[in-house]
């Protein structure tokens, strides 16, 4: 983590920066070209729901149907529902993986634009893609995209890494979430990192 950053958290929330030291090391977001973006996004989905193994032999499968496992959109248009379907992931998966690459092949979807466009335009224009929910959509902008100021309400690790590092009995609300990560900003994907580890500490 830059030393800018650990600062910004010293000095707008002592409590969360006191576990930076405990989940070290916290390292740098790191983003994808927009070429890959569509190769990203399969993964996302084909390992929905999936343990983290299981999801990897699915996913190698999955790039196996195509020749020299490049996963491009025009390539998933041209195999049939049936050969996708073999690779082990589900039926809705595959729909799900083949309405993506029709939205990129209309031109529905351009990830070129994408860097030009605000977070939240980005969540609004992954999730008409049938498959992707706001979750995914926001996984994408951290770890793709590498986008620095994301918080994910919907994540069970972050509201229970908020509950451990706060000190809270029972679930916060939306609103006092919202209260919390304000002052991480424009960090806040960097304080999702840190409840995450901190989740994974022993109490």
């Amino acid at each position: 983590m830059d030393r800018k950053v650990a600062q910004h958290f010293k000095k707008n929330d002592p409590t969360l920066f006191a576990f930076i030291g405990q989940v070290q090391p916290i390292g740098d977001l790191k983003g994808d070209l927009p070429k890959n973006y569509f190769f990203r996004l399969c993964k996302e989905i084909a390992c929905q729901q999936l343990s983290g193994k299981a999801g990897k032999v699915i996913f190698e499968r999955f790039k196996n149907i195509f020749p020299g496992k490049i996963v491009i959109p025009q390539a998933v248009l041209k195999v049939s529902h049936e050969t996708l379907r073999n690779s082990g992931i589900s039926h809705a998966k595959a729909r799900y993986v083949r309405n993506l690459a029709e939205h990129i092949v209309s031109g529905e979807l351009d990830f070129k634009k994408f860097k030009n466009l605000s977070n939240e335009q980005i969540v609004e224009k992954l999730t008409k893609v049938k498959g992707i929910g706001n979750w995914t959509a926001e996984m994408f902008l951290m770890f793709t995209m590498a986008r620095e100021d994301v918080f994910s309400h919907g994540d069970l690790g972050l509201r229970k890494g908020i509950m451990k590092v706060y000190n809270l009995r029972k679930e916060p609300s939306r609103e006092r979430i919202e209260k919390i990560i304000s002052r991480w900003s424009p960090y806040k994907t960097y304080g999702c990192k840190i409840l995450w580890g901190a989740i994974s500490l022993k109490q």
